[in-house]
């Protein structure tokens, strides 16, 4: 599942090969893709735009046009494609168990951008801005940006009672983090993911910030070497498993105290922590 490090692997890599250029048309083969938006919506007001600047707050990847918003959200499964031209595209796309999956192109004056999904989770839309996209304006503050502060991080948790594992899933508080990087920076940080938000002391606080912004770093640099290929359709992200220290570890021993690591359910999701170390 693709989360902030993942999500910013993927802009950084797109935005030498898109930036400046202008989207001639847009093809929309799969129309759950776009819902609820309609396919003529998103193709009409994407058409003839140029893309000025390739971004992204959260997991939204924002393509920022000379007249207008294309977000893009993967969701689970979501990914990028790269096509040389149109006449690949049609060769390849949605023929069958031999053709390449594609729900949305993007036709380049140079080039074709895919958003491929299939199991039609992930979603391509267009606004007149980013104040018009409600996903966007109902994000907190992004967990890379320069104004998530160890001071920012306790003032929001003070204000929370809900378990730290929940409180950094609510994408409304902190912009980014999942899963797989709630359950890790939550080990790094000795604390334990059930602990209401309120209850940390400044200086857990503090702790619990500088393991979030080590583990999404060291992610993010995971993510970028070897950068995605947008070329190659089974590409994914290769070697997170090496960075993980609890997630997805039932059973085995923690990687710090040799504690076996526990499996809990939060939310309807899964949460990995060491119940020696985690307090």
């Amino acid at each position: 599942m693709p989360e902030l490090p993942e999500v910013e692997a993927v802009v950084r890599t797109l935005r030498p090969i898109v930036q400046g250029r202008r989207i001639r048309r847009v093809h929309v083969f799969h129309l759950i893709a776009t819902k609820p938006q309609t396919p003529t919506r998103v193709a009409r007001q994407a058409k003839g735009s140029r893309i000025r600047i390739v971004d992204r707050k959260g997991k939204y990847l924002l393509l920022i046009l000379d007249s207008g918003l294309l977000t893009m959200h993967f969701r689970l499964d979501g990914q990028l494609l790269w096509f040389s031209d149109f006449k690949e595209l049609m060769e390849r796309a949605n023929h069958g168990k031999s053709g390449v999956h594609v729900d949305v192109a993007l036709e380049l004056d140079k080039g074709v951008l895919g958003f491929a999904d299939r199991r039609h989770f992930g979603r391509v839309h267009t606004w007149k801005s980013a104040d018009d996209c409600p996903g966007l304006s109902a994000l907190g503050i992004d967990a890379l940006s320069r104004d998530f502060t160890s001071r920012r991080l306790t003032g929001l948790l003070s204000a929370s009672k809900r378990p730290l594992k929940d409180f950094l899933l609510d994408q409304s508080r902190v912009a980014g983090i999942g899963n797989i990087y709630s359950c890790e920076s939550l080990w790094h940080a000795h604390l334990d993911p059930r602990r209401s938000a309120n209850s940390l002391q400044p200086l857990e606080a503090r702790r619990l910030h500088k393991a979030i912004v080590s583990v999404l770093a060291r992610a993010l640099e995971c993510c970028l070497h070897p950068a995605p290929d947008f070329r190659n359709p089974e590409w994914w992200f290769q070697g997170l498993e090496s960075i993980l220290r609890v997630y997805s570890r039932e059973g085995k021993p923690c990687r710090r105290c040799g504690q076996p690591v526990r499996r809990v359910e939060q939310g309807g999701r899964s949460t990995y922590y060491c119940s020696r170390c985690q307090k």
